[in-house]
């Protein structure tokens, strides 16, 4: 549980700075919500992607690894591209109007790569390390 609690925080943190970095490519709907609505929003959004990351990412990754190979890894920018539109279409579709929005493949391209790069960096300051 406090894996998942952190991995969530991390999520909504990562997603957050990611939307104030490129607001062009990718932002929270609807945007003059007031704080509290704004982190909800936020939350929901990192558990859902917490979720599809989780199980249709695997399956995604786990299909597309002979393309892995052949592109020497470059399709992994275009499975999480297309994670991300998936979770924006989830959100606004579940979410009832509030949710994730991504400007297209290109916004959602340079939006995953800057997500991917933001919670590397929050996961090594956040996440204890195992020193044995």
């Amino acid at each position: 549980m406090k894996s998942f609690l952190l991995s969530t925080v991390i999520n909504a943190i990562a997603l957050w700075l990611t939307t104030v970095m490129m607001p062009d490519n990718i932002r929270i709907i609807p945007e003059d919500q007031q704080s509290l609505g704004y982190v909800l929003t936020l939350t929901f959004v990192a558990i859902v992607f917490g979720f599809v990351n989780g199980t249709i990412g695997r399956v995604l990754r786990f299909l597309a690894f002979p393309l892995y190979i052949l592109t020497l890894g470059l399709m992994a920018l275009v499975v999480n591209a297309l994670l991300l539109l998936f979770v924006a279409w989830l959100t606004q579709l579940f979410g009832f109007g509030y949710g994730l929005e991504v400007s297209g493949f290109w916004g959602g391209f340079w939006a995953a790569i800057v997500l991917s790069l933001i919670s590397w960096i929050l996961g090594m300051i956040l996440r204890p390390s195992d020193k044995r």
